[in-house]
């Protein structure tokens, strides 16, 4: 993931772009045609962009996982073109709040600072200012989207030009932590403890925030209302798993 492989080039490589051309190249011999969903990211855009990131925006990654990912997106691109595949590049937001261990992404905290005070234990934040913006999209909206892209009609579509930033929202470190306090109580910040991390900050401050999502809106892709009812669902699903 983005901070692992900053830290790790060549596994980065390995996992990102050389297992990718693999599983296409798998595909396309097995099943040739066959609907490929490619899981990309909001990370194949760099410093400077506009307030709001629109579908003509070139994407010019600052961090290695993001340049991964968009090799990523033009080989499936080129594999749609030759009709080798069916291909669509979704362009994730962080999803958050993601269930499970802290993974090696540099957005992992954005989870993190939600999923371990509920569990009762400490998050560290490598960003200390309450005013940090993210885009992030929640576990039950980005399922839903991706179950719409399985069957959805990509005869209208270039191609060429298979890759679509998906929904979401905008929301500032501060506002995830009222969040936090108002579904978990204001006891499990006290468990957050924030410090900059020069390294993910850089890679995190690359990213955009804002995103004109008319396209994907109107190909019946959807978003999610508040990131409070994100967190209120995990917070039912963390108390059915433990019931």
């Amino acid at each position: 993931m983005s901070s692992g492989s900053e830290a790790v080039f060549n596994l980065g490589m390995r996992a990102n772009v050389d297992a990718t051309r693999a599983l296409l190249d798998a595909l396309r011999a097995r099943c040739p045609g066959v609907r490929v969903i490619y899981a990309s990211s909001c990370a194949v855009y760099g410093q400077p962009l506009p307030r709001i990131v629109d579908d003509g925006v070139i994407p010019t990654p600052q961090s290695s996982y993001g340049a991964e990912k968009l090799i990523g997106e033009v080989l499936v691109n080129e594999y749609t073109r030759r009709g080798f595949i069916d291909g669509l590049s979704l362009r994730f937001p962080t999803i958050s709040v993601r269930p499970g261990k802290p993974t090696a992404a540099a957005s992992s905290f954005l989870s993190g600072l939600i999923r371990e005070p509920l569990d009762g234990k400490v998050c560290e934040i490598p960003v200390e200012d309450g005013r940090f913006e993210s885009w992030v999209c929640s576990p039950r909206v980005i399922l839903g989207n991706l179950m719409h892209a399985l069957t959805m009609d990509t005869s209208t579509m270039p191609s060429h030009i298979r890759q679509i930033n998906m929904p979401g929202i905008c929301v500032t470190l501060q506002e995830m932590m009222n969040v936090l306090e108002k579904v978990g109580g204001k006891d499990k910040l006290t468990l957050l403890k924030k410090k900059d991390d020069p390294a993910l900050l850089a890679i995190l401050k690359s990213w955009p925030t804002r995103f004109d999502n008319s396209m994907a809106l109107k190909l019946g892709f959807k978003r999610d209302g508040s990131f409070e009812t994100a967190v209120k669902d995990y917070a039912e699903d963390l108390k059915d798993a433990k019931a």
